[in-house]
C-alpha cells in the first residue's frame, strides 16, 4: 500500500460522492429527522454501504474496459433499446439537475433575505456552466481541488449546526446500529424509503465509470489494473464516509431540535424571534412538514439568524457542485449513447440547456414556498429509472467478454442482483405510494399503462 498511489488515484470518487450530497439528499436528511428522530439512521448508514458497492461495480467496469458504462450500453445494445435506455437515464439527469438548481435557487433567495426570486437564482446558478468549463480547460486536478473545497464548505456549514444544536449521542448510535423503528407508521416507512432513493442515483453509475478513466493505466497489465480497482475502491470508501458524516449532521440537527414539533410550536418562536417568516407555519398543531427552505428558517428561529446563513451557505455549495457534476453526468451519457464527437462548449451546453429549461419554467411559475411536492415527484421520477443504470452495471461487469478475468464471480452475480433487486422493489414502493396518494382514477389508469412498458422494458434489460 502506498498513500503517494492514494492521492494519485484520489479525485474521481470524491466527484462521484457529490451525488450523495445533493440538495434532494439533504431534503430527504432534513424531513426523515424531523418525521422520524433518530429512528432511520441505520436506513441511511445501509443505503450508503449498498450505494458504494454499486458504485464499486462502475468504476470497475470503467478501470477494466477502458470504456465508461453508456459506451459499452452502444456498443452491446442495438439501436432501439439503446435509445430508449438513453432517453430513461436523460430523464434521471433532469430531475436531479432541477433538484439540485432549485436548492442552489432557494439557498441564494436565502442569503438575499427574499430579495432575489426563485428565478433570478436559477438564472444566476446557470452561471455554474461557465465555471465548470473554465476550470476543466486547465485540468481535471483543478475542477477536483475546486469539488473539493465545496465538499468542505459543506462539512464545515453543516457540522457548526450539528455543534449548535448538539443531538443526543445515545440516541444517535442506537439509531445508526440497531436496525428497528419503534411506533413508526406510514410516514416514517415512506421517509425511509425516501432516503433509499435520494441516495443512490442512477445517473451516478454511468458518471463514475466515465471518471475513473481519467487516471492512466496499462490494461494489458493485469496487476496494474487490480492496483487501479483497489485504490479507487478505497479511496470511493473514503469519500462515501465524508457524505455520510454530512448527511449524518443534517439528519440528527433536526431530529433534535425538530422531531414531533408542531407548526403552532414553530410559529410561536419565529414570532418571538421577529422572524419575516413565521407566517409560513399556520398557528394549528399539525406535525411540522419542512424542506430545505423552511429548514433554514426554521433553524433560523431557533438559533439565530447565524444559523440560517450558514445553512444557506451549505445548501448553495450542494446545490453547486452536484449542478456540476450533473454537467459531467449529462455530456458522458450524451456522447456514450449518441456517439456524439461535438467540441466540448456545444455538448456542455447542450446538456446543459436540456435540464435547466424545464427548471427555469418551474421556477417562473412557482413560489419558494411551494416546492415539496415537486421534490417529491422527482424523487419518484429518479427511483423508475434505477434499473436503467444498475441492470446493465451488473450485466456488463458479469460477462466475461466485456470484462475478461476481471468479470463478476457468482458472489458477486449474486449478491448484485439481490441488491438490485432490493432497491429497486423499495424504489417501485415508493412509486406506487406516490401514485396512490394522488387520488385520481384517470392517472391511475394513465399509471398502470405505463408500468405495463416500463416492467417490460426492464425485463428486456434483464
Amino acid at each position: 500500500f502506498s498513500f503517494r498511489k492514494l492521492w494519485a488515484f484520489t479525485g474521481p470518487g470524491f466527484l462521484m460522492s457529490i451525488a450523495y450530497l445533493d440538495p434532494g439528499n439533504i431534503e430527504s436528511d432534513l424531513q426523515s429527522g424531523a418525521v422520524a428522530g433518530f429512528k432511520l439512521l441505520w436506513v441511511l448508514l445501509l443505503a450508503t454501504i449498498i450505494g458504494l458497492l454499486l458504485q464499486r461495480l462502475a468504476a470497475r467496469l470503467g478501470v477494466v474496459t477502458g470504456l465508461h458504462l453508456a459506451e459499452v450500453c452502444h456498443r452491446q445494445y442495438q439501436k432501439f433499446p439503446r435509445i430508449i435506455l438513453w432517453l430513461m437515464v436523460e430523464l434521471a439527469i433532469i430531475g436531479s439537475d432541477m433538484q439540485e438548481v432549485i436548492g442552489s435557487a432557494i439557498a441564494i433567495n436565502l442569503l438575499s433575505v427574499g430579495k432575489i426570486p426563485l428565478w433570478g437564482g436559477v438564472l444566476i446558478t446557470i452561471a455554474d456552466t461557465f465555471v465548470f468549463l473554465f476550470l476543466d480547460k486547465y485540468g481535471l486536478r483543478k475542477l477536483e481541488a475546486f469539488f473539493g473545497l465545496l465538499i468542505t464548505i459543506m462539512a464545515l456549514t453543516f457540522g457548526y449546526e450539528y455543534i449548535t444544536v448538539k443531538p443526543n449521542q445515545e440516541k444517535l448510535l442506537q439509531g445508526l446500529f440497531i436496525p428497528y423503528c419503534r411506533d413508526c407508521g406510514t410516514p416514517q416507512l415512506e421517509q425511509a424509503v425516501g432516503i433509499v432513493g435520494a441516495v443512490i442515483m442512477p445517473h451516478n453509475m454511468y458518471l463514475h465509470s466515465a471518471l475513473v478513466k481519467s487516471r492512466q493505466v496499462n490494461r494489458a497489465d493485469k496487476r496494474e489494473v487490480r492496483e487501479a480497482n483497489k485504490y479507487f475502491f478505497i479511496e470511493s470508501c473514503i469519500a462515501l464516509f465524508v457524505s455520510f458524516i454530512i448527511n449524518i449532521f443534517v439528519v440528527t440537527v433536526f431530529a433534535e431540535a425538530f422531531f414531533n414539533k408542531t407548526n403552532a410550536d414553530v410559529n410561536q418562536v419565529c414570532a418571538n424571534s421577529s422572524s419575516p417568516h413565521s407566517s409560513l407555519f399556520p398557528n394549528n398543531n399539525q406535525t411540522l412538514e419542512v424542506d430545505i427552505y423552511k429548514g433554514g428558517v426554521v433553524l433560523g428561529c431557533y438559533f439565530g439568524s447565524a444559523a440560517l446563513y450558514i445553512w444557506a451557505i451549505g445548501i448553495l455549495a450542494a446545490g453547486q457542485s452536484s449542478t456540476m457534476t450533473g454537467t459531467y453526468s449529462g455530456q458522458f451519457v450524451m456522447e456514450g449513447f449518441l456517439n456524439l464527437r461535438w467540441s466540448r462548449f456545444a455538448r456542455v451546453l447542450l446538456t446543459r440547456s436540456i435540464a435547466v429549461t424545464p427548471t427555469l419554467f418551474v421556477a417562473i411559475f412557482q413560489d419558494v414556498e411551494h416546492l415539496t411536492g415537486m421534490n417529491d415527484f422527482l424523487n419518484v421520477l429518479m427511483s423508475l429509472q434505477l434499473p436503467f443504470a444498475l441492470i446493465p452495471v451488473l450485466t456488463f461487469t458479469s460477462l466475461p467478454g466485456v470484462m475478461h478475468d476481471f468479470a463478476n464471480g457468482l458472489f458477486w452475480k449474486v449478491a448484485g442482483g439481490l441488491l438490485i433487486l432490493l432497491v429497486c422493489a423499495i424504489n417501485m414502493y415508493f412509486v406506487v405510494a406516490y401514485v396512490l396518494s394522488l387520488n385520481h382514477l384517470g392517472l391511475y389508469i394513465g399509471a398502470a399503462v405505463l408500468s405495463v412498458a416500463y416492467l417490460s422494458f426492464v425485463a428486456y434489460l434483464v
